[in-house]
């Protein structure tokens, strides 16, 4: 059995662990949050160095993009260098390879529709899916300086989105990371009263995105949007329900009733791969990911 580990800098309490069976090739996948400690997370990553098949690094990415350009995360590039043996991964081969397909799987089925009004709270974590959308003719605001960096002013195009990240993104990577994306027990905490940026949720019909940024500003009440994200826990499902979400769709499988990080998942395919991260093409991942068959886990309120 190959063992994929997801060593998160997010909350502990939303770890588990899952056993699935994949093309006849059995894998224990596991999620170890240490709650915003940095250093307990290097601690882990030595441990599980040379010792697991692959691992995903969960919280934090080691990439950010915007168009072509790329701009990495000091502390993920030192949580990721920390790791000699093992094979790390971040998740952002596989959001640029499975969560375009998993914006054509939703305009082919019908979910999703040429003008449908979306708001992707960040997109420089996601390019694929931003520029999927954007391709498929929806009508997306991009919220990456009101989610991240508290700026409320959405952007209204990619290319408005590409000038802004580059221009923004060489200083905003030196700040740290905590302060960027929520870590440890911001993770669990969600709005009680007004949100203050509720008329973005309000104004769009799809609400895609990092789910953490997502829930930061869930206003309380919605009304009927459909959310297209990562990884969920029962909670975060009966939050969504609570709140008035029509519909959850998340870009990775649900495995032992839940949905897994894009970085396990990834690190899942680079086990079955048995190649160095930086030498997987992105055909490679969509090849492996259609004989694989998986499809979006959608959940209906």
């Amino acid at each position: 059995m190959k063992k994929v580990v997801s060593v998160s800098l997010g909350s502990s309490k939303r770890n588990h662990t899952a056993t699935v069976e994949l093309m006849g090739e059995k894998f224990e996948l596991s999620r170890v949050g240490t709650d915003g400690d940095f250093k307990k997370a290097v601690q882990i990553l030595q441990r599980l160095d040379g010792n697991v098949d692959a691992i995903g690094l969960g919280g934090i990415d080691i990439y950010l993009f915007a168009g072509k350009r790329r701009y990495a995360i000091p502390d993920g590039l030192k949580l990721m260098q920390t790791v000699k043996k093992t094979p790390v991964v971040d998740g952002s081969g596989l959001k640029n390879t499975l969560e375009r397909e998993t914006t054509n799987y939703l305009i082919k089925e019908g979910h999703l529709k040429p003008g449908t009004k979306v708001l992707m709270v960040s997109a420089v974590d996601r390019f694929g899916m931003a520029e999927a959308l954007v391709e498929n003719g929806c009508q997306t605001t991009f919220g990456d300086l009101i989610f991240s960096i508290g700026i409320p002013c959405a952007i209204g195009s990619l290319k408005k989105l590409e000038r802004v990240a580059n221009l923004l993104l060489p200083l905003v990577i030196k700040l740290p990371f905590d302060f960027l994306y929520p870590t440890g027990k911001k993770q669990d905490e969600k709005t009680k009263g007004v949100s203050k940026y509720a008329k973005y949720y309000h104004r769009a019909e799809v609400i895609a995105g990092d789910f953490h940024f997502i829930k930061k500003y869930l206003p309380p009440k919605l009304s009927g949007q459909m959310i297209i994200t990562n990884t969920t826990t029962k909670e975060d499902l009966d939050l969504l329900a609570e709140r008035g979400a029509s519909m959850l769709v998340t870009t990775t499988p649900e495995f032992n009733g839940r949905s897994f990080g894009t970085n396990v998942v990834e690190a899942m395919l680079v086990a079955m791969l048995g190649k160095k991260w930086e030498d997987i093409t992105p055909e490679e991942y969509t090849q492996l990911l259609r004989k694989l068959d998986f499809k979006p886990r959608i959940v209906k309120f």
